[in-house]
């Protein structure tokens, strides 16, 4: 009886790892044991990398609510603390494109959020 090999199998699976691979440098796309480092470690850094994207566009968001706030004359912290008093739910990324779009809807925003703190 013949000796039964993997081939078909493992050729998939190397072809897979190694098309993975394709736009990495060097031996990091020819060689499968050096593509599969690379790899890995790729899939690994993107899995971080998604979870650190959604921690920086809130920062930006922030940065830019601060900068439409500093226009109306009120701080960043006071305006949170007066949409939440005001029982005005709109979250960061609304306030953000609101401010960049429509820059009166904004001031009157941080005015119901100023008249809700006094």
């Amino acid at each position: 009886m013949p000796r039964a090999t993997n081939a078909p199998a493992s050729r998939r699976r190397r072809r897979k790892v190694l098309s993975k691979a394709s736009g990495f440098y060097g031996a990091r796309h020819r060689l499968f044991r050096k593509a599969t480092e690379a790899v890995d470690r790729a899939m690994q850094l993107a899995t971080i990398h998604r979870k650190e994207r959604k921690r920086d566009f809130r920062g930006l968001w922030i940065i830019r609510v601060n900068a439409a706030c500093k226009l109306c004359g009120i701080t960043y912290s006071r305006l949170i603390e007066g949409l939440r008093k005001a029982d005005i739910r709109l979250n960061r990324k609304m306030l953000a494109e609101i401010a960049i779009h429509d820059a009166e809807g904004f001031a009157k925003i941080a005015e119901q959020a100023k008249t809700a703190q006094a």
